[in-house]
């Protein structure tokens, strides 16, 4: 049986929480290995102009007459480097907890796992006033390190600036997983530009939108107004008569998100605040492992 979302929510040590999700399964958040020429035989493909002769399987050749490259299985570690927006509509509240608060779980937990298999963790918190980093490193100090720059950012103001990012992911030369924790709450499409920069890059992305029940069903009880938690704007609603209309414009939205990243080549995800984390966790990595293969 799963924890509730409440239960596991409410474990506020960041690290009993990634390990209450994580030690029960670990199949990983990169395939941990690469097709390249190490000692182990993966599999045969066939030659293609450039490849390294050396890599050619002569008994394959004789058997088939035809040119096979020999594949192999390569250990490897990444460098995988957290993005979460920090912005005042990350406070958005939905049975008890937060959409920071869900997102500093979701990160502890996939930062943990990415550190146990060896590879090296930053974090990157967007605020209005600039970028709040925490450098990849994988030394035996660095998770605590996560751990606590997690718990102290707290949501404020609007979006980060492009200003403010805009060099940060260009230091390095090599291809990175990039993770984005975001409830996608943008007014003048900046974290589609943000996407944009990233995407440039070559790194690998994976994004996850995070939002509430009460906001993905327009269900907030009796309360009859509701204020943008970013511009303090106010708006009158009446659920039973609009929620029709609201949810066919929130399906929308969401299709034109998930085409954006289709097209764009990013993994993308939507997370529910009322669904089991590490069920959640457990189907995306599943389901990363499946298209690995």
């Amino acid at each position: 049986m799963q924890p509730a979302p409440a239960t596991l929510m409410a474990i506020k040590d960041l690290s009993l929480f990634a390990k209450t999700v994580i030690d029960g399964f670990m199949t990983g958040i990169n395939k941990s290995a690469s097709k390249g020429t190490g000692l182990e035989f993966s599999q045969y493909r066939s030659y293609q102009p450039g490849d390294d002769l050396r890599w050619l399987d002569w008994k394959m050749y004789g058997r088939s007459d035809r040119y096979y490259i020999r594949e192999s299985e390569v250990e490897t570690s990444i460098s995988v480097r957290f993005i979460v927006d920090a912005s005042q509509s990350m406070e958005h509240n939905d049975n008890g907890y937060t959409k920071m608060d869900y997102a500093r779980h979701l990160c502890a937990a996939l930062g943990y796992l990415a550190h146990k298999q060896g590879d090296a963790i930053g974090l990157y918190g967007l605020t209005e006033k600039g970028v709040h980093v925490l450098a990849t490193r994988r030394d035996a100090q660095h998770l605590q390190r996560f751990y606590y720059q997690l718990e102290n950012l707290q949501p404020g103001g609007q979006f980060t600036a492009p200003g403010y990012y805009k060099n940060i992911f260009a230091t390095t030369s090599h291809k990175e997983l990039v993770i984005i924790v975001t409830d996608f709450y943008e007014r003048e499409g900046e974290i589609g530009q943000l996407l944009k920069e990233l995407s440039a890059y070559r790194h690998e992305i994976i994004l996850f939108q995070v939002m509430g029940r009460n906001e993905l069903e327009l269900d907030y009880g009796q309360y009859s107004s509701l204020q943008d938690l970013e511009t303090g704007e106010t708006v009158n609603i009446h659920a039973g008569q609009v929620r029709g209309l609201y949810l066919e414009r929130l399906k929308t939205w969401l299709a034109a998100i998930r085409q954006q990243m289709l097209e764009q080549g990013i993994s993308y995800r939507l997370l529910r605040m009322d669904a089991p984390m590490d069920q959640a966790l457990r189907d995306f990595l599943n389901q990363r492992q499946k298209m690995s293969i």
